[in-house]
């Protein structure tokens, strides 16, 4: 089955979260909020990357920022946005892949170098979540699933229950479909990335550029994504 372009996101979403937990000294590099916790893990426990895992956050949201400020500018230069952005984000995840199988395994997760590859990592990321917020906000979100299962669930209850008018039922279904393959494709890229680098240890951050690539290609062949982009103050999705 051909996979959709927020799919392929999805997956690759997966496999960059779970390379750079395991390789990262426990970096989320996609949900970077995630960082809070593992933060407080290394203090107590007296582990390494605390500093990395501080800086993920403020990194994140300085490259959602420039992100969207480019993507004001990419018309003017004749770029489609959207494709341009998708090739930022191959381009970093390059980079980050680069310096991981280059410089790791890392003995210290707040080593220069290991800092750099984990920072240019969540770069990518968040590339990755601007450009779904701002061009594919109906479809769920590729990197953080909580919220996805969740309307799930509620979904399956209201459907358990009954009562629902014929094109409530529909829709629920539609949505139960839509999200589910989200979760499926996102727990595809953590399987494959844990089985990945267990085998291969940091060459796992060989695949993720691969799969960025494919999903310019895809893009370019489907031009989703490339209609109008919602205006900053657009309400948030449902599923969000």
């Amino acid at each position: 089955m051909k996979p959709t372009l927020p799919q392929l996101m999805s997956l690759n979403g997966g496999f960059v979260d779970t390379a750079g937990f395991l390789a990262l000294h426990g970096l989320f590099t996609a949900h970077v909020t995630g960082n809070f916790v593992t933060i407080g893990a290394a203090l107590v426990h007296g582990t390494s990357g605390a500093l990395t895992k501080l800086l993920a956050l403020p990194v994140f949201c300085a490259v959602v920022m420039l992100a969207r400020l480019l993507s004001y500018g990419l018309p003017g230069l004749g770029l489609p946005v959207l494709r341009t952005m998708l090739v930022l984000k191959a381009v970093l995840l390059l980079a980050g892949g680069v310096l991981a199988i280059r410089f790791g395994p890392f003995a210290d997760g707040d080593s220069a170098m290991a800092m750099l590859a984990g920072l240019v990592l969540v770069s990518a990321m968040a590339i990755q979540n601007a450009v779904h917020r701002i061009h594919l906000g109906s479809a769920p979100p590729t990197t953080l699933m909580t919220g996805t299962t969740t309307q799930v669930m509620v979904d399956l209850a209201d459907l358990m229950r009954g009562g629902q008018a014929p094109e409530e039922k529909a829709a629920a279904h539609a949505r139960i479909r839509r999200m589910s393959a989200a979760v499926a494709w996102f727990a595809a890229g953590c399987a494959a990335a844990a089985l990945i680098y267990a085998r291969w240890d940091m060459w796992c951050f060989a695949v993720p550029p691969v799969l960025a690539a494919l999903a310019v290609v895809l893009q370019g062949g489907t031009h989703e994504g490339d209609g109008v982009a919602p205006p900053p103050q657009a309400a948030l999705p449902r599923h969000l």
